[in-house]
């Protein structure tokens, strides 16, 4: 009787992102994970040891599990999911103060975007 085992072909982590701050690679981690490109956080818990060991390699690093998601990650990476770079500046009718489109009161007098713009 012959026996036939199926290996699955072999798949490489791949680093993909590192920030300084965890909640920003937690976010990405959440946003690739939304897209079903499965990914780990590594160095989570390595914060501790900083000033034993240089402080960027101590810094949360996102890695992809199959490096087949590799492009399309990079892809996602590269795009701007919440949106705020296509947000326009706009003008304060109480103060006429500009301010930047994800801001929706003047930080000068206080009052509400105006959203009829």
């Amino acid at each position: 009787m012959l026996i036939v085992f199926e290996i699955e072909a072999f798949k490489r982590m791949i680093k993909v992102f590192s920030a300084q701050d965890f909640i920003e690679v937690a976010f990405w981690r959440n946003y690739l994970e939304q897209q079903n490109i499965t990914c780990q956080i590594k160095n989570e818990y390595l914060g501790s040891a900083m000033g034993e060991v240089p402080p960027i390699e101590c810094w949360p690093e996102l890695w992809i599990i199959n490096d087949n998601d590799l492009a399309l990650a990079i892809k996602f990476l590269a795009s701007d999911p919440l949106g705020e770079q296509q947000l326009v500046q706009w003008e304060c009718l109480g103060c006429g103060e500009i301010s930047d489109g994800q801001f929706t009161d003047c930080w000068n007098c206080g009052k509400q975007k105006n959203n009829e713009e």
